[in-house]
């Protein structure tokens, strides 16, 4: 029997002993790969027998013994043949019962599991301390993904993010914002089940007879974890760019890459569009649903539009814009939270992955990049918590303040392992600067969000292949104003210089306002 018929009975058998250690949509692809192999070893087998015998030109005894072997060449190739053959078929009956079980779907699971412990440390303001020594918690994702056509797929993810045991700290007054809608999955609070994205996605090559590949997506859409961020947190970038939105969100988006008209490596343009709160009446009102015209809390929109002018795979430079109205805070003279006004936010970064040409394999393989990002309030006209201007004040402010912040990081190979990767950032907030980062995978505080600056070193190494991974960080924050982690008006947005809250009107000391923070983390994760 030939090599190559040795290797896809040894490659079929293989397969059908592991069906239970891959997701269904992988067996469907090794199963149909392994057919098409076997059906061109077939064709070679049936055209290398259909030759002709070589004309003699030897004596008689010869001509006997080469027609004799050619018999026997042809018997051979008809048994392989037929054993290929009956490979095939084993196949196709292993692919039609799959067809049976999954009502002819492709579909794919994934789980995500980490365990994180903490150490958590605040200086306060007057030079008081709070901590805790070990923080632990349990993060559980569960991936979905169905490829229905070429073109069209939809993916999923269900999310379990909760301390160990209970969580004592939690209580009626704060826990409404620990299920807030943006950071429903990102922060450590009960055992119960969410979804954290759900959406679907239409590709195409071509864009009303264009050369223009795009898509269109809309859903729960992944808005967490994005560009840069997603390097420390050891996970595939999300759409956003991290240094403005780290949030959950609902919403759409669509993609234009623009690579073949202009000629310009990796040019795209994406718009994008969500609502972070829906202004509607409850279930059992007398008009179910309806706008409820309070004057507070009406619909939280946010449109934005991300531009890549170029990316050849070694750098990239990389753009984006959004504006959110309607931005909230809550109000100490009434329940609930009150629209203040509106919000524009411009960022821009370039990455390098790999620096230099050819100097060396660890510069090869190490990425740097430099990020910076502006943010200006938009007041709304006043209402009753109005100031003398006419506007309700944003971040303590009743006219438009500019806010900026900047961010550097570099990440490199491991000297301990091949896969590993060692990563230092630092990034620095202005007195106005505000992020949507609220969901950002660091439990003192969002560091993009930091008024002031922001350290951190980690490294994360590789346990047994890609499955099981292992991650120490250390995030270093030490502020120079308060409010980086609040909302976007005045009660928990305004900044103050940290010197300055020895006593504020609301009563508050500087024994409430975080001077310094620090959190080192260690993670086991696995993936499959």
């Amino acid at each position: 029997m030939n090599k190559p018929l040795i290797l896809s009975l040894a490659a079929a058998a293989l397969l059908s002993t592991n069906l239970n250690a891959q997701s269904m949509y992988e067996k469907f692809e090794a199963m149909e790969l392994e057919m098409n192999k076997m059906k061109k070893e077939l064709q070679e087998l049936k055209a290398q027998a259909a030759k002709p015998a070589p004309v003699a030109v030897a004596s008689d005894k010869k001509v006997e013994v080469a027609q004799k072997e050619t018999e026997e060449d042809a018997k051979d190739s008809d048994e392989e043949a037929m054993n290929v053959e009956e490979e095939i078929v084993a196949l196709q009956e292993s692919v039609s019962e799959l067809n049976k079980g999954t009502s002819g779907n492709h579909l794919k699971f994934g789980v995500d599991y980490r365990f994180a412990v903490e150490n958590l440390n605040y200086t306060m303001a007057d030079g008081s301390k709070q901590d805790n020594e070990a923080f632990m918690t349990n993060r559980f994702w569960l991936n979905m993904d169905w490829s229905a056509t070429d073109n069209l797929s939809f993916s999923a993810q269900m999310a379990y993010n909760k301390a160990f045991g209970a969580r004592s700290g939690a209580n009626a007054m704060t826990a409404p914002y620990e299920t807030f809608d943006w950071i429903a999955n990102e922060n450590a609070y009960d055992d119960t089940m969410r979804l954290r994205s759900a959406y679907f996605l239409y590709r195409n090559d071509t864009f009303f007879e264009t050369d223009v590949p795009w898509t269109f997506s809309i859903g729960r859409r992944p808005s967490t974890n994005g560009h840069l961020i997603n390097l420390r947190d050891d996970d595939k970038a999300a759409s956003p760019m991290g240094h403005a939105i780290n949030v959950e969100f609902d919403g759409l988006s669509s993609k234009f890459g623009l690579e073949n008209i202009t000629g310009v490596d990796g040019m795209y343009v994406k718009i994008c569009a969500g609502r972070g709160m829906s202004n509607a009446a409850p279930k059992f009102a007398e008009t179910p649903y309806a706008t409820v015209d309070n004057g507070t809390t009406p619909d939280i929109d946010l449109l934005g539009l991300i531009f890549t002018p170029y990316s050849d795979g070694q750098y990239s430079v990389n753009t984006q814009y959004y504006y959110a109205n309607n931005l909230i805070d809550s109000n100490p003279t009434m329940t609930g939270m009150e629209t203040v006004g509106g919000l524009h936010s411009f960022t821009a970064n370039l990455v390098v992955n790999g620096l230099g040409d050819g100097i060396n394999d660890y510069l090869d393989d190490t990425t740097f990049f430099i990020s910076g990002a502006m943010t200006k309030t938009a007041p709304k006209s006043g209402t009753s918590t109005s100031t003398t201007s006419g506007n309700i004040e944003m971040l303590g402010s009743d006219v438009g303040e500019t806010g900026y912040s900047y961010w550097v990081g570099l990440q490199m190979p491991s000297f301990i392992t091949d896969d590993g990767r060692w990563g230092l950032e630092y990034n620095h907030g202005s007195k106005y600067w505000r992020s949507m980062t609220y969901g950002e995978d660091t439990n003192i505080g969002s560091k993009i969000a930091a008024r002031g600056n922001a350290y951190e070193a980690y490294f994360t190494e590789y346990l047994v292949d890609d499955i099981l991974s292992m991650q120490i960080r250390y995030t270093y924050i030490d502020y120079d104003y308060t409010g980086s982690n609040g909302f976007f008006g005045s009660t928990t947005g305004t900044p103050m210089e940290i010197t300055d809250t020895m006593s504020t009107p609301d009563g508050r000391t500087a024994a409430d306002f975080v001077d310094k923070a620090q959190d080192i983390r260690f993670y086991l994760r696995y993936k499959y």
